[in-house]
């Protein structure tokens, strides 16, 4: 059997796809969420809509979601993932600072910021209380745990998570409110708060 290409975590689906044509059906229907996010908002969003702008039947999307909350969730999943790897990807063959890592981390989530569609609703799940996890900046700060504790050669433990739990909520603070001054994300409120990152993580890192 071929591999079956990565779509979203299965943990927000009620049925994970085993086939690559159900998979392609669940990408279809995540990129019309997200499309009809950015158009009608969460609360005109339905999967009848959903359905009909990926082009599947509404059973197809009641087979992966009960509804549009589980939906969102996934679709912040996937940008989760998505996240994850283009960091990944910036940082390979970087020099193992944590400068290169922050501006890795705040650069690919601004250019989510501007590029993916449903992002300004969804991101991580911020903007929507979507499902009953955990909220999804401890769920961001896990994540980066994870991914660069190895690059910055130190110990995955609680004093790592709370140092980039505490950055993740700043940057997240100060983002939105860049969002919010100008559609683009102020340039001026981005780089007040890449120094002070830069100045939080000198002092905990360094």
């Amino acid at each position: 059997m071929k591999p079956v290409p990565h779509a979203t975590s299965a943990t927000s689906l009620r049925r994970a796809p085993v086939q690559r044509r159900s998979a392609e059906r669940l990408t279809r229907i995540l990129d019309a969420c997200a499309d009809l996010l950015d158009e009608v908002g969460y609360d005109d969003l339905s999967t009848r809509a959903v359905a009909q702008r990926a082009g599947v039947p509404i059973g197809s999307v009641y087979r992966f979601f009960g509804n549009k909350r589980q939906m969102a969730d996934a679709l912040a999943q996937r940008n989760l993932e998505r996240f994850s790897e283009q960091v990944a990807e910036r940082l390979r063959g970087a020099d193992g600072h944590w400068r290169a890592a922050l501006d890795a981390v705040l650069d690919e989530y601004l250019v989510m910021k501007r590029s993916v569609p449903g992002f300004s609703l969804v991101d991580f799940g911020n903007q929507i209380p979507v499902g009953s996890r955990a909220e999804p900046n401890h769920r961001v700060a896990d994540r980066l745990t994870e991914l660069l504790s190895g690059y910055l050669h130190r110990e995955p433990d609680d004093d790592l998570r709370r140092t980039f739990l505490i950055a993740v909520e700043t940057a997240d603070t100060l983002v939105h409110l860049a969002f919010r001054v100008a559609p683009g994300g102020d340039e001026r409120i981005i780089a007040e708060a890449r120094e002070m990152l830069r100045a939080y993580l000198a002092r905990v890192l360094d």
